[in-house]
């Protein structure tokens, strides 16, 4: 459902993303791991149309996001790091806006909006304007907007930062059960993230792909079991006591 081939991206002289290649299918969550500034969030930003790629390309559902950009974004649901809202509308009536622009029929979206209102547990804050609701709430607009024309692949950046534990926990909840029917790409700095809702996980560093395998494989590196002893040597190139790598 989403292919990525060779996508590379230049500011200049500064090469941000060099020759990224995955592949993730309908039923998974994949992990795109990386310390600040490896180009995760570039290479996303590529991936759903928002950035011209230098070179390579995306493929959503068979559609070239370079050549077929409406037709692949049809099927694209994107939540960027600190997403921002129309904060002067109220919660329902951004979902509904939304909902029009994504070209859902008029008679169906009072139906559509109601869904993912009950499915990110908006109900408490539908009638509520949005620059009244706390940041874990907004999170969860961002999140319902990306949802609400019923994408096939989901790609979420940083999609539980700065939230409470609770928060976390709710938001990690959903995808879990999305995943079930989509095809998610979860950009995460939080390990244990990775463990709780992934099926594979990317690490990626100065822009390179640098790991790409399941969970349990990045822990087996370790002697004792601990993906951050793992992150930071394939991250940093140093060698750590008792990490294979």
């Amino acid at each position: 459902m989403l292919e990525v081939n060779s996508i590379s991206k230049r500011f200049g002289d500064f090469h941000a993303v060099k020759g990224v290649s995955f592949n993730a299918n309908q039923g998974e969550v994949l992990g795109f791991l990386g310390p600040n500034g490896a180009g995760k969030s570039t290479t996303m930003k590529m991936i759903t149309g928002f950035l011209e790629a230098t070179n390579g390309d995306a493929i959503i559902c068979g559609n070239s996001i370079q050549k077929n950009t409406l037709e692949a974004k049809k099927n694209l649901g994107y939540v960027p790091e600190n997403a921002p809202l129309y904060e002067d509308m109220y919660v329902r009536e951004f979902l509904e806006f939304i909902a029009k622009m994504r070209g859902i029929e008029t008679h169906l979206i009072e139906n559509r909006v109601r869904e993912v209102i009950k499915m990110c547990a908006l109900e408490s804050v539908e009638f509520q304007k949005i620059e009244t609701l706390s940041k874990g709430y907004k999170r969860r607009v961002s999140l319902a907007q990306s949802l609400v024309h019923d994408p096939k692949v989901l790609i979420l950046d940083e999609p539980t930062d700065g939230l409470d534990p609770n928060q976390k926990h709710d938001v990690r909840e959903l995808i879990k059960k999305l995943a079930k029917e989509k095809c998610i790409l979860i950009s995460t700095h939080i390990l244990e993230e990775v463990e709780e809702v992934c099926d594979r996980c990317i690490i990626i560093g100065e822009g390179e792909k640098l790991f790409e395998g399941t969970p349990n494989e990045l822990k087996l590196k370790s002697d004792n079991g601990r993906i951050q002893d793992v992150f930071r040597a394939i991250t940093t190139g140093h060698e750590i006591q008792g990490v294979a790598v």
